[in-house]
């Protein structure tokens, strides 16, 4: 079994900003030390004072996660500061929102190094210290265009496709080794984060989430629950659930209705700067929290994720119903 959160030593990468700044804070507030990796030192000080203003401890590691070897340095760091590692979140990520024919190689490679690769490099450095503990837990932060792709993403999409492909291979290895190391992947909607300000863009208009829309708090609290009850992929939301199980029944439908509707729902009404910074190959300065620009249209909780996190006790009580129902039967 896992340690309890206010036991655990945390690594998050990509803990600068959105999901990753999010899961940083909720482990931090649970009373968990944190490693925090980003390209950001000024971002990643800011949270590191947030964690530490909730009680806890947290250490900065500002790095690229395309570089294994300071990945693997970092990891190195936090058992030296800490002791060990618990649980890894693989979040970092780039994107690129632009029609394939208009993407450039070294745009695809790019995306591939810090989605992808960083997520390999991440994963090697948790299991070289979680090999030696005897246990772990790995948590990938994957998304539902793992399975289903959709148009003006594709350097992004291929990138996550690849992650479950490479986490699906070491799962069965781990099971073969029988090692009490548990890797989870999340699977998640659409986040109000500051990606879509940072991205980089050849769209007409500013990039958006397509709705529905949820905060980062939300796959925060997902984060938690895997790192105490690691199971093989969690799918995050109602609308995660249906892209999902829509891929596997009717793809050529989905490839057709999103070429009709994909273009307009990644984009909100305001043009695009025309000089617009992006992160994708270097970062941004300054801290932009975990927050995106579309709080009035987000949700701040998950259905699916609510059952999913009450399960046992959803279960009871429906079994307790079944046995009320037996029970009026049987005397009737």
């Amino acid at each position: 079994m896992p340690r309890r959160l206010s036991d655990q030593v945390v690594v998050v990468t990509g803990a600068s900003s959105g999901i990753g700044r999010a899961i940083a804070r909720a482990f931090g507030a649970a009373g968990a030390k944190v490693g925090l990796i980003a390209r950001t030192r000024a971002a990643l000080e800011e949270a590191e004072r947030e964690i530490a203003a909730s009680g806890s401890e947290a250490l900065v590691l500002p790095l690229d996660v395309s570089d294994p070897r300071k990945v693997s340095d970092a990891a190195r760091a936090v058992v030296e500061r800490f002791g060990r590692i618990d649980t890894w979140v693989n979040d970092a990520m780039v994107s690129v929102f632009s029609p394939v024919h208009r993407t450039t190689p070294d745009e695809y490679r790019r995306v591939v190094e810090v989605n992808y690769l960083g997520t390999v490099h991440g994963t090697l450095a948790a299991l070289e210290h979680m090999r030696k503990q005897g246990e772990g837990v790995i948590l990938q932060i994957g998304s539902a265009l793992v399975y289903r792709s959709i148009p003006l993403q594709s350097a992004y999409c291929a990138s996550k496709a690849a992650i479950r492909g490479f986490t699906d291979s070491l799962r069965c290895e781990l099971f073969h080794e029988k090692s009490r190391i548990k890797v989870c992947m999340l699977q998640l909607p659409a986040v109000n984060t500051p990606q879509f300000a940072v991205v980089r863009t050849r769209l007409p208009r500013k990039p958006k989430p397509v709705p529905p829309i949820f905060q980062p708090e939300v796959i925060a609290r997902a984060a938690l629950h895997a790192a105490l009850h690691p199971t093989r992929e969690m799918w995050v939301s109602g609308s995660a659930v249906k892209a999902i199980l829509g891929q596997r029944i009717i793809p050529g439908l989905l490839d057709r209705y999103l070429g009709r509707i994909g273009y307009d729902a990644q984009q909100t009404g305001e043009p695009v700067e025309r000089y617009r910074p992006d992160n994708v190959f270097a970062p941004l300065p300054g801290d932009r929290g975990a927050h995106g620009a579309f709080d009035a249209e987000s949700r701040s909780h998950s259905m699916e994720l609510w059952a999913r996190l009450r399960r046992g006790a959803i279960a009871g009580s429906v079994a307790a119903a079944a046995l009320a129902l037996g029970l009026y039967s049987w005397r009737a």
